[in-house]
């Protein structure tokens, strides 16, 4: 472990309008190509192609497992990686049209093929994409504790990557919704080239940002690179990571839920333009996003979390229940706290990897996201599981069923197994996370303490760089 002097000083780098800018763009582009695919691939499978529910389940568990297993694979590789140019920046680059070339073939199945060749499309795309994701990803993900120690600094990044991701994600929905089958319409081919143009976009916005963001060179050099199974001990014995992977396993299962049933909320619920639906849900989180920034500032990090997650929760639960006419302030509300998981989540795990540079001597930001999503993403699975399994045993008559064309009159079974998918789980599931996290340790004195030893340590780091140069 470093020498930690008790004189060294260090100051935590501040960045410009035009560095956050930068920092953003590339959540325009992993965004964009997540928003898409979890809010189409139920819909594109099941409806449109007539892909069977027990085929979707097995595929999603299937899929589960590799993408619970990739990322602390690819998280521990980039941690112990030591490129001339960082070890992070270039697995972001280089990965980043394997990304487009995957996204695109998960929407090139064969319309009109049989149950198998669907599925084994279906799987086969979905774990070339999520690999190229997952490095894409986790890298991003793992520079931000790395490049400032300021909880102000990296709160004003994460809210750029927001800003800029719930774009993406706003366009996901937006773009695939202007040319997918509606109505009478059945063919997919528009859908198609759309999608293929979501990936050459999105490839171009992450390329941007590796080449302009760049790694503090300390950490590559003068840190060394720690054995996988005193790596491991250290990740599983940090009590505040496994408590913020409870809260954030909550938070992927009702993001999950909640943009994989948008399509279905607007067309069979509200039997109304998504972009309406959208814009009461983004509206309200786009608002909310900035105002992250002054709700920390007055409970802290892991208490605006928590206050914004109890939000979310309540405006969920309310969207099953109410009449209709009062979906669209439940809406709002849910729209509102989920700024918080969007915003503030990063900034709690750069806060367990600054007290975890304390016990191993190194960053390991890529361990942490690594693992947390082997924990995490198989939340995403049982959502897309979850999803055509409800609305089957409630009686939802796809389109396929019906001849290629939308069924609005579904059985009032169908319209309430919708809003328990988008509404009442997803609701629970926040508030349990918003409980979670009062066993968090990373705050008040404790949480100062940290951040000035991790000062201290990374002035000692610096200046053995300057001695290696």
């Amino acid at each position: 472990m470093a020498q930690v002097s008790a004189t060294a000083v260090h100051s935590p780098a501040k960045f410009s309008f035009k560095y956050k800018l930068t920092w953003g763009i590339a959540a325009l582009g992993t965004s964009f190509i997540s928003g898409t695919f979890a809010a189409l691939l139920p819909i594109f499978y099941q409806d449109y192609l007539g892909l069977a529910a027990k085929w979707i389940a097995i595929a999603s568990a299937i899929y589960g497992v590799w993408n619970a297993l990739n990322d602390p694979i690819f998280g521990y590789i980039t941690d112990s990686t030591r490129f001339k140019n960082g070890r992070r920046i270039p697995y972001m680059r280089f990965t980043a049209p394997f990304l487009a070339l995957s996204f695109v073939l998960v929407w090139l199945a064969p319309k009109g093929a049989g149950q198998n060749v669907l599925f084994f499309w279906m799987l086969g795309a979905m774990i070339f994409y999520d690999g190229a994701y997952t490095i894409i990803g986790l890298v991003y993900s793992a520079l931000l504790p790395e490049v400032t120690e300021s909880d102000s600094e990296r709160n004003g990044l994460q809210i750029s990557s927001a800003l800029f991701g719930l774009l993406g994600m706003l366009l996901g929905f937006i773009i695939p919704d202007m040319v997918r089958p509606k109505g009478g319409a059945t063919s997919i081919l528009p859908l198609q080239i759309s999608m293929v143009v979501v990936a050459i976009f999105s490839m171009a916005c992450i390329l941007l940002t590796s080449f302009k963001v760049k790694e503090r060179p300390e950490f590559t050099k003068v840190d060394k690179p720690i054995p996988l199974w005193p790596s491991l001990k250290f990740t599983f014995t940090s009590k505040s990571f496994l408590i913020l992977v409870a809260q954030n396993f909550m938070s992927i299962l009702m993001s999950s839920l909640v943009m994989g049933m948008i399509y279905y909320l607007a067309d069979y619920v509200l039997k109304m333009n998504t972009m309406i639906v959208l814009a009461c849900l983004f509206i309200p989180l786009l608002i909310g996003v900035p105002v992250t920034n002054l709700i920390r500032k007055k409970l802290g990090v892991s208490g605006a979390q928590q206050l914004l997650l109890a939000i979310a929760g309540v405006g969920l639960i309310a969207m099953t229940f109410v009449p209709q006419v009062l979906m669209f302030p439940c809406i709002a509300l849910a729209g509102f706290g989920l700024s918080g998981p969007q915003t503030l989540t990063n900034v709690l795990f750069a806060q367990v990897a600054d007290e975890d540079e304390i016990r191993s001597g190194v960053r390991r930001e890529g361990a942490f996201f690594g693992v947390n999503a082997l924990i995490t993403k198989p939340a995403q699975s049982i959502a897309l599981a979850l999803i055509p399994w409800i609305l089957e045993i409630t009686n939802f008559v796809t389109r396929d069923a019906n001849g290629g064309q939308i069924y609005l009159s579904q059985p009032a079974n169908a319209i309430f197994g919708i809003k328990v998918l988008i509404g009442l789980i997803p609701g629970v599931a926040m508030l349990i996370g918003a409980l979670i996290l009062f066993w968090y340790p990373l705050k008040g004195k404790h949480l100062e303490e940290i951040k000035t030893k991790v000062l201290v340590m990374h002035a000692n780091k610096t200046a053995q760089l300057e001695n290696m140069q």
